[in-house]
């Protein structure tokens, strides 16, 4: 095929679409059927209705080809788990007696049996639940649902693409099944996953499926020889069935680098690319190889990862290149568009203005389109619409609301001196020690207590003008004071006052700094039924007034322990908004670290003696690419001492992580200074606390004994027991009790029973210790 019939080919498509509904209604129906409120079947009509209207908004739109299988009641890497065959031996009995309530065993637990652990996908703040293999994993195949939704899709008339999690990244993202040895390689058991793979992919075949994708995002982060030789292996296999469907391989977040010749070579009809951020590289690594000459390549040209309008001349230029090097060029966005809001249209609130610099999920796939009508059919047929975004382009450009002359000025003006304590640890250490006076392994929680039905109506009632201020803030000091009283009543030393009066722990600092544009409805699934909103970081950043001081010094006021002030830190303000793409990003995050040092400080002046500054997103945001982390690392660690540097000696700074990788950051963590770091790690039995020590970290760290993404309670013996694992790697002196995570999203009467068991496990340690 000519690069000019290439062109005229061309199609629209996308790999995936927001699973949630424009309002929600996934949420609502699992959670209802979690409560015994809706049945099994009224949980599968709300779903198979939320797959029609997505497929129906694509194919309206002028999508050519939209993906089956993309949606999920929980996780993808879970329905993968389920479409194979590996259900731990702990689950199986609950998913033979009921499928559906055995899945969401899995992902949540019971309380009797503990759920899969969950890890952030890559570098985005989406969770998946990770699989556990070991040299006993029997796979069988289920292609179950992978068959219904394509064949939902196709009597509605769709032409449709089944998308599947590829075998070998569903490999390298799992890890030992409890009781193998941790040196186990999940990836040693591909000859005996592809047979498994090959009959999903013969079902498919069976049931119309002409193309199915399968997404190998593990193969853009650096692989060994083995690894790679693993998907060479595999596509060859896959791709010398004699009765398949075409298969089209997917990559996405970043550059494929060595793996792109490795599938280039591979018996495959298609890859799929990222051309945004660092994966613009695949266009020259591309060229290298000699192309894709009689293959399909789908060129991922609009970035399905943040909220800003496409700059579609710059896309189509670089769509005319690819056309000389496959022979047929499809456009999509660069990966499932999952990771966005379904509609910038429903933010009625959103200045007109910096509205049209927005894209959601709904924009996205419309700017798909028009990218493949202009390949196909030439830039005259799309004149409207160039014209259109290159005077949104210009607008943001030249837009006054992006620049702030004083907040420049003052980022420019920042010293090396900004971002040292001024004592070193050890002395801080003494300091705090005789300043607080706390016992040996001190409990604590991570920041937020349950926000119930009361608390959410109450702020809804507010937005609505049923209740004024005054009766709001009332109904915050009340949850303040059970709060407190609950955490005195129980034993906890350090105490918070649990955040009712915050809607999410990034919204709530960017509702009150300028640069931020919080919007409605822009919900995304974080994990589960978790969603969030992430603002939109639009412009420079600064704080006109203080923002947690006031609800930090009620809570002091009401006890003589100590209460922790609680803010969120600036990679994590960065991470989880859709962040500004047109400076550099270690520039922003010295505005934001700029406006909470002032909030530090201003926390100290009240009375503080503990100031928690959370960074989960330290490693989320970590490049796929080691070659990339470095520069990252530097700007990211330097933020959060820009942020907690001018604190006084006896001041015990706190940061808190939570659900991911952590033993490749370790000297990062080490590098933030911080006086104290709680961690994530019941689900992972403590592995955190050996990564540390195999460091030799020389602070106070808390390994969490308390899952709170799981609705079971841990008794007292199950957290003492991860304590003594703890302290295997970390001193007494130096060892904190906590969850795992914040409790904003469990009940009361699940948190009050685990925290109370909290607080008898450090007890009984702490009397083991002392007895010894």
């Amino acid at each position: 095929m000519t690069a000019k019939s290439a062109a005229a080919a061309a199609r629209a498509t996308v790999y995936g679409y927001p699973r949630q509904g424009p309002h929600r209604e996934l949420k609502t129906a699992v959670e209802g059927y979690w409560k015994g409120r809706v049945t099994a079947d009224a949980l599968h009509r709300t779903a198979a209705d939320l797959r029609r209207a997505n497929w129906r908004q694509l194919a309206e739109a002028g999508v050519h080809e939209v993906p089956t299988g993309d949606f999920s009641y929980y996780d993808h890497v879970l329905d993968t788990s389920v479409m194979v065959g590996a259900v731990p031996a702990r689950h199986r009995a609950a998913v033979e007696t009921d499928a559906l309530d055995g899945y969401f065993a899995m992902a949540r637990g019971t309380q009797d049996v503990a759920p899969l652990e969950m890890t952030k996908w890559f570098d985005t703040n989406y969770h998946y639940l990770v699989p556990e293999l070991g040299p006993d994993t029997v796979f069988t195949a289920d292609s179950a649902k992978q068959v219904g939704e394509l064949r939902e899709a196709l009597a509605l008339g769709h032409t449709a693409r089944p998308v599947l999690l590829g075998p070998v990244s569903y490999l390298l993202l799992a890890k030992p099944a409890p009781g193998v040895p941790s040196d186990f390689a999940p990836v040693t058991l591909l000859d005996r996953l592809l047979p498994v793979y090959a009959s999903v992919l013969g079902d498919l075949r069976a049931a119309g499926a002409e193309w199915v994708q399968l997404d190998e995002p593990a193969l853009v982060q650096d692989r060994t020889p083995a690894e790679l030789n693993a998907a060479a292996r595999a596509y060859r296999d896959l791709g010398s069935l004699t009765d398949r469907p075409k298969l089209l391989v997917a990559s996405y977040f970043d550059r494929l680098g060595e793996a792109l010749p490795v599938l280039a070579k591979a018996p495959v009809d298609g890859l799929a690319l990222d051309f945004t951020g660092p994966a613009a590289a695949n266009l020259d690594d591309l060229a290298a190889v000699g192309g894709l000459p009689g293959k399909r390549l789908v060129a991922g040209v609009v970035n399905g990862r943040n909220v800003w309008v496409n700059d579609l001349e710059k896309s189509l230029s670089t769509l005319g290149t690819l056309l000389g090097l496959a022979g047929r060029v499809d456009v999509a966005a660069s990966c499932s568009l999952l990771h966005v809001p379904l509609d910038a249209a429903a933010e009625r609130d959103i200045d007109g203005q910096i509205l049209r610099w927005l894209a959601f999920a709904r924009q996205k796939a419309a700017e798909v389109v028009t990218l493949a009508r202009g390949l196909a059919e030439g830039t005259g047929a799309i004149a409207g619409e160039l014209a259109a975004n290159r005077a949104g382009l210009a607008s943001r450009a030249h837009s006054t609301l992006t620049r702030d002359p004083a907040v420049r000025a003052r980022t420019a003006a920042i010293t090396e001196a900004d971002g040292r304590r001024s004592q070193p640890y050890a002395e801080r250490a003494a300091a705090q020690r005789a300043h607080l006076g706390l016992p040996l392994l001190p409990t604590t929680t991570i920041g937020s207590f349950p926000q119930t039905d009361e608390l959410r109506a109450a702020r809804a009632d507010l937005r609505a003008a049923r209740i004024d201020t005054a009766g709001y803030e009332e109904r915050i000091r009340a949850e303040i004071q059970e709060v407190i009283a609950f955490q005195e009543k129980t034993g906890i030393d350090v105490l918070v006052h649990g955040e009712p009066e915050r809607n999410d722990m990034v919204q709530y600092f960017a509702e009150q700094l300028t640069g931020y544009l919080a919007t409605r409805h822009g919900w995304v699934q974080s994990y589960g039924t978790r969603y969030v909103r992430p603002p939109v970081l639009a412009g420079d950043i600064s704080r006109p007034a203080p923002m947690t001081v006031r609800w930090t010094s009620y809570a002091q006021s009401l006890t003589q322990r100590p209460v922790k002030g609680m803010l969120t830190g600036p990679v994590t303000m960065l991470a989880w908004s859709f962040v500004r793409d047109d400076q550099p990003l270690g520039e922003t995050a010295r505005q934001v670290a700029l406006a909470l040092r002032d909030e530090v400080a201003d926390l100290e002046a009240a009375g503080a003696s503990v100031v928690q500054v959370d960074e989960p997103a330290l490693r989320e945001t970590l490049p796929l690419r080691a070659a990339d982390r470095p520069a990252y690392l530097d700007w990211a660690t330097a933020s959060f001492r820009l942020t907690t540097g001018g604190v006084r000696p006896d001041t015990q700074i706190h940061t808190h992580m939570c659900y991911a990788e952590f033993g490749d950051i370790v000297g990062a963590i080490d590098d933030l200074d911080a006086d104290v770091i709680s961690l994530e790690a019941a689900r992972s039995h403590m592995q955190v606390a050996r990564e540390l020590a195999a460091h030799g970290y020389p602070r106070e760290a808390g390994p969490g004994v308390y899952d709170i993404h799981s609705p079971r309670v841990p008794g007292a013996d199950e957290a003492a027991e991860l304590l003594r694992t703890g302290l295997r790697a970390i001193p007494a002196d130096r060892l904190w009790v906590n969850p795992d995570c914040g409790l904003k999203t469990r009940g009361w009467p699940e948190t009050r029973a685990s925290l109370e068991n909290l607080v008898t496990a450090a007890r009984t340690v702490r009397g083991e210790l002392t007895a010894s």
